[in-house]
This record gives structure tokens, sequence and C-alpha cells, in this order.
């Protein structure tokens, strides 16, 4: 397996997935292209954001924020920008269907790059995260046997951290992990997803799979 280029402390990670309305698509990307990404990005700490467009389950939309450790997103910065959100976000926000913001930890990183595609899928919450880890980890070492798997990771989520969107629906509002996995096509992605989801004992159905916009690093505003 290709060893991962990062360090070995624990990183951050900030996860955001909606649908958004026909009406509403032009105004959300633009919002999304042209000020949020590039404004989180060059927060201290944030090392890349990139989104992503479904391309089979939901929500429509994914967007994935790599972060030095999970205290960037605690620190002022951020918090002061979540807590006072520019003109444009409090006008696009509330227009995010079935909403779904987390943040936390990221466990079993194997693998390094960054795919054109992407799966994810919810795992059973409350479960030893160092276990999961472990039987994750397991499974990468099997992925990474096709030559088309770029890397895995599990986001565990931290509830004080992962403050609701506005139309989150808070009954149903559960912290499982998830266990997010970028492939260089998409058949692979898409044989990855299933053999996870048989490895795991999770149900298929729950994944969705999604194709890379675009991506911008910390080090492309240097």
């Amino acid at each position: 397996m290709r060893k991962k280029t990062m360090k070995d402390s624990v990183r951050g990670m900030l996860l955001v997935a909606s649908d958004i309305a026909p009406e509403d698509q032009h105004d959300f990307n633009k919002w999304y292209d042209q000020e949020h990404v590039e404004e989180r990005v060059r927060m201290p700490g944030v090392i890349s954001a990139a989104r992503y467009i479904a391309v089979a389950g939901a929500p429509q939309y994914l967007a994935l924020y790599w972060a030095e450790s999970l205290e960037v997103f605690s620190g002022p910065a951020y918090t002061q920008a979540f807590i006072h959100q520019t003109p444009w976000s409090l006008q696009t926000l509330p227009k995010m269907r079935s909403p779904l913001r987390r943040i936390g930890t990221v466990h079993a990183h194997a693998g390094m790059g960054s795919g054109g595609w992407v799966g994810t899928l919810p795992l059973a919450e409350g479960v030893d995260i160092e276990s999961l880890a472990a039987r994750c980890t397991a499974l990468a070492e099997q992925l990474a046997d096709d030559i088309s798997f770029v890397q895995s990771y599990v986001i565990q989520p931290v509830d004080a951290l992962s403050k609701p969107l506005p139309l989150e629906d808070l009954a149903a509002r559960k912290m499982q992990p998830l266990l997010i996995i970028e492939s260089r096509t998409h058949e692979s992605n898409q044989s990855a997803m299933e053999r996870a989801a048989q490895w795991l004992e999770v149900d298929i159905s729950r994944s969705a799979r999604y194709q890379l916009a675009w991506k911008l690093s910390a080090a492309e505003l240097r």
C-alpha cells in the first residue's frame, strides 16, 4: 500500500453535504466557488477543501475540509467565522436541503493523494473507535490491491463541534462515523464501496458516491 505522507498526528475534518433546489443551483455553486471555499481555506490550520457532486445516492453535494487538527475547528478564527457568517452565506445556508454538517477526527487513514471519485458510508453509532479503526485499516489493505485505490479514512464526529445547519432534521440527527474511500476511477470506487459494506456489515444502500468538482489547498494561496 502507498504510505500516506501526512504527519502521524490526528487530523481534523469538516464534512458538509446537502441537496439544493433546481432554482437555487446557480447561486449556491457561485457562493461556494467564489466565496466560501477560499474563505475557509485561508483560515489558520486548514489544509484544503474539496467539492463533489453525487453520481449515486444522496445528498447531491459534498464538501470535505482537511485541517491540521480538530482544534482548528474550535479555534478563534473558525469559531468567529461560523458565528458571524457573511451576508452571502446567511442568504445561502437556509437553502441547503437535508443538510449534514459534521466536524470530527480522522482515523484509519491509509493511502495518499486525492481521488477523482469518492464514496461515503455511514457506520454504526457508538462503536469503539479503536476497534473500528483497526477493521477499516485491515479493509484498506485489501482495497489497496486495486491500483485505482487512492486513500480511505474514517471520520469520527464530535457532537459539540458539529453544530447543525438551518434545515437539518434534529430528530434524526446522529453522530455516526463515516467511512470515506477515494479512488481513481468510477468503477474502482463502486467496487470498493461494495467491498467495504460487506466487510463492515452495513447496508450498501446507505452509501453515496461522488465525483470531484474542484479542490483548493492552502499551499495554492500562499
